[in-house]
This record gives C-alpha cells, sequence and structure tokens, in this order.
C-alpha cells in the first residue's frame, strides 16, 4: 500500500481530526488504496488475452508434441527395429512420430512434419464449414510465401493448391503433403535410422543417459612401487 503522503501531498496531517475536510481526505485516502489494490480493467484483458491464445493446430498437433507422446526412452528395441521396416511403420505409432519430430527438430525442419500433421487433421474435418477455416490456417502458415512454417514445394504444386483455397476440398493438400513425405521419407528418414539416438533405442540404450566408457586398465598404488622419480625432466 503506498503512502498516503505520496497519493496526497496537500494533506495536513497535523490539522485536527475532527475538521471536515480530514474526514473527507481520508475516506478518499482508503478509497484510492482500494482502487490500488484492485487490478485494472486492462491489467483483466491482458490476463484474458493471454488465457484465450491457443497455439495452431490445437487439435491434431498433439500427435507431435512430445510431452503427449509414449516417452521413447521407454521404447522396446523390437519396437524400434520395426520403425526401420517403413517411413508409413514410424509415423503409424505415436512413440515413433515423437522420436521423429525430435530429430527434426536438431536439424531445423521441423516444419515439414507439422505440416503433414497438419493436413491429417485437416483431412478428419467432419464437415466442409471446418474446411475453410483451416484451409487457410494450413495455407498462411506452411504454404504461402515467406510463410512463418514455409515447406518447400515446387512451383506446380504451390500454384494448384492456392488456387483451391477459396474453395476448399478434403483433397486441396494432397498433393502439397504428398510431396513433403516424399522428401521425408527420402532425405529426413534415412538419416533418422542411421542417428545416435534410434541406435540406441535399437540396442537397448536410454538415450537420456550417456554410456560409459571404462579404462582399459587403472593405475593402483603397486605400479608406483619401485619407481624412482627422474627429476631431470624439471
Amino acid at each position: 500500500m503506498e503512502n498516503p503522503l505520496l497519493l496526497f501531498p496537500q494533506l495536513n496531517i497535523s490539522a485536527p481530526k475532527n475538521k471536515p475536510y480530514y474526514k473527507v481526505m481520508k475516506s478518499a485516502i482508503k478509497e484510492e488504496a482500494h482502487k490500488a489494490s484492485k487490478p485494472g480493467a486492462k491489467q483483466k484483458r491482458n490476463r484474458l488475452s493471454l488465457l484465450l491464445q491457443k497455439p495452431e493446430f490445437h487439435e491434431g498437433d498433439h500427435l507431435g508434441k512430445p510431452g503427449n507422446l509414449t516417452k521413447a526412452a521407454s521404447v522396446s528395441p523390437e519396437e524400434a527395429v520395426k520403425w526401420g521396416e517403413s517411413f508409413d511403420k514410424l509415423l503409424s505409432e505415436k512413440a515413433g512420430l515423437d522420436a521423429f519430430t525430435k530429430f527434426l527438430k536438431t536439424e531445423f525442419s521441423e516444419e515439414n512434419i507439422e505440416f503433414w500433421i497438419a493436413c491429417e487433421d485437416y483431412k478428419k474435418s467432419k464437415s466442409t464449414h471446418e474446411l475453410l477455416p483451416k484451409a487457410k490456417t494450413i495455407f498462411e502458415t506452411f504454404i504461402r510465401k515467406d510463410a512463418p512454417k514455409e515447406v518447400n514445394l515446387d512451383f506446380h504444386t504451390k500454384e494448384v493448391t492456392s488456387q483451391n483455397i477459396g474453395q476448399p476440398l478434403p483433397t486441396t493438400f494432397d498433393a502439397a503433403q504428398n510431396t513433403v513425405y516424399r522428401l521425408m521419407e527420402q532425405d529426413s528418414y534415412p538419416r533418422f535410422l542411421r542417428s545416435d539416438p534410434y541406435l540406441n533405442l535399437v540396442k537397448g540404450r536410454n538415450p537420456s543417459r550417456p554410456t560409459l566408457r571404462r579404462r582399459s586398465r587403472s593405475f593402483t598404488v603397486n605400479d608406483f612401487q619401485g619407481v624412482r622419480p627422474d627429476f631431470t625432466a624439471w
């Protein structure tokens, strides 16, 4: 609570308390202190806006968030081996999708898997009313020129997709999704299978715990018995 003297410097504390203006100023101080203790309307609006902020693709992007998936460390070696059978097999497993997403983040190319996930969510829309806002969001996020998470598409695919945004269909992003899928399958997926985190899973190692190296031989006190120091080197 602020000092009343700072709020009302004109208040004469030494004035008799029975004067009317003292009572008025005293009530004014209490009212001002009460206002100061309550958050203002602007502050309330700021808090509300923070609470209402939601990430893009909140319906489907949970698939790509490591916190909502099976931890990679709990994956059995047998399950990890199956991820190497095909790219489809990897993406069909939640833990596999999690591990692959983490790998793409290390290569700064996670926009590819995020776009693929967004397209999967888009195709699950139950009505045409849901398609338009989702289509615009995907286009603005991943496809338009200089988009914040622009994916690598050829000119023809980008043009065709852009023309269909006005009247979107469930198949509007199929060509673009297939292009990004092949890019990940042919480029990122082989590197993922050669990465240390994946190889550790196959071997049954916990990727969160580094493997300790043992020394081939440890020195003991007996090793130094009978050895005379050579001070000529000093």
